[in-house]
């Protein structure tokens, strides 16, 4: 079977990915002066909250990009917020934690200008244990815990549009209905058997070539989501939070601030050899 050649391609839209990717870091871009710090009234008995979900999820922001632990997380959002000259109270470490715990993240996206065409990838992400080379290494403790994270990209311009938390034994079949769902799509339906389609798709590409094969059935699309993927894990190896509703926040807070990123710009290119 033929090795693919390697593409080479080329940046047509260089200065204006140039300042989006000046923008990413800018502090700027999580602060919005006319965003409600102040936790509205719910009209319900009992003590009310004082901070809104927009204050409670930009400090969240600033731990995940930073890799700051909560208390750290605290003080840093203080000083910059005095270096911004707003006047505003920050939430201490267990307000942080607590309300992480219910926080309904917002999660930006644009949408797409037709039809959505989802991508859809997952991996597993750390929750506790050692590193491997320690573990391999110095022995350490065998207990290793993981999550599953699952993602579903929109195809055009390349935001997550769904995201999922599963424990490590969960596959990546059962929950493509749950994220089909999310936006309101139809679960696909296989009208033949797994081993005849891998059957079909071996002849196909031998007899094609890869590289014909792969952009001839489409295939070359899952990098984009494989990509995105990547930058997941660029935003940190493993999951700090430890009970599991905080770590399903924790990677929402992730995911916002990625489509964040994706919505600055991103580079349009084309194959020139």
């Amino acid at each position: 079977m033929s090795r693919p050649n390697t593409l080479t391609y080329k940046t047509l839209n260089w200065p204006a990915y140039n300042k989006a990717l000046k923008r990413r870091g800018s502090l700027a871009i999580w602060f919005d002066p006319d965003m409600v710090w102040a936790a509205k009234p719910t009209g319900k008995r009992g003590r009310q909250p004082v901070y809104s979900d927009a204050a409670v999820q930009t400090c969240l922001t600033m731990k995940v990009l930073f890799g700051l632990a909560l208390r750290q997380t605290t003080g840093f959002m203080e000083s910059l917020l005095r270096l911004i000259g707003l006047d505003w109270d920050v939430p201490d470490f267990s307000t942080l934690s607590r309300r992480q715990k219910t926080l309904a993240v917002n999660i930006p996206h644009r949408g797409s200008q037709g039809p959505l065409h989802l991508l859809i990838d997952s991996t597993g992400i750390k929750v506790e244990g050692e590193g491997e080379w320690n573990a391999r290494k110095h022995g350490g403790p065998k207990r290793r815990v993981w999550r599953k994270i699952h993602i579903g990209i929109d195809e055009e311009t390349l935001e997550v549009r769904a995201v999922e938390v599963t424990s490590s034994d969960i596959g990546d079949a059962p929950m493509l209905p749950e994220l089909l769902a999310r936006k309101n799509a139809k679960p696909w339906k296989a009208i033949t058997a797994g081993a005849v389609a891998r059957n079909e798709v071996l002849r196909a590409s031998k007899y094609l070539g890869r590289a014909l094969w792969r952009r001839w059935s489409g295939y070359h699309r899952r990098s984009r989501v494989e990509t995105k993927m990547h930058c997941v894990k660029l935003l940190g190896q493993r999951l700090k939070a430890r009970d599991f509703d905080r770590q399903v926040a924790e990677f929402q807070v992730r995911v916002a601030v990625l489509n964040g990123f994706t919505a600055l710009g991103i580079p349009v290119t084309k194959v020139v050899g």
